[in-house]
């Protein structure tokens, strides 16, 4: 992975009409809280992959279902033929897991073998946007202030980790 990373976030209500994007290598982290109309959710699974993403998470409401609705769109580009490896897109999702460990996974394992893909899109699927708070959590993952040494009772808990983190930035 690139030691640089660029960060972006994207509000995108559900419904709403998709931003114009350039194709870039990418992780996407796609973060679902309202119910979402199928066809509009196969809209965005290929404005994803037609984005560059070569590595989608899916967090929250239905997330598999994002999960193979990627999957579809990466297929249908090729005609449901072969995919070629530079252009596979993997795909997780992640159910039952909290919101900063899909953030640590998206930094620590969402890799491509051959390409890097130093930026990450997070897609917050809901009514209200929520910026601060998404990138500080984010933040919060790639500085470790979320790691937990268990070793040491001292270790604070995560709301005066984001507290300290909100003042350092």
């Amino acid at each position: 992975m690139s030691s640089v990373e660029t960060v972006e976030y994207i509000h995108l209500p559900a419904g709403a009409v998709l931003p114009e994007t350039c194709s870039k290598p990418r992780r996407v982290v796609i973060l679902i809280e309202e119910k979402v109309d199928p066809a509009w959710q196969d809209a965005v699974s290929r404005w994803i992959v037609e984005s560059g993403c070569l590595y989608m998470m899916a967090w929250g409401r239905d997330c598999s279902s994002w999960d193979d609705s990627v999957d579809h769109a990466n297929l249908a580009r090729f005609d449901y033929g072969d995919v070629p490896d530079d252009e596979f897109v993997m795909t997780t999702w992640h159910d039952k897991e909290p919101l900063h460990e899909v953030f640590f996974h998206a930094r620590m394992c969402a890799f491509h073998p051959t390409i890097e893909m130093p930026l990450l899109t997070i897609l917050d699927v809901r009514e209200d946007a929520r910026e601060s708070a998404i990138l500080a959590l984010h933040q919060a993952v790639k500085s470790g202030l979320l790691d937990d040494t268990r070793d040491d009772p001292r270790y604070l808990p995560i709301w005066e980790r984001l507290k300290i983190l909100m003042k350092i930035q």
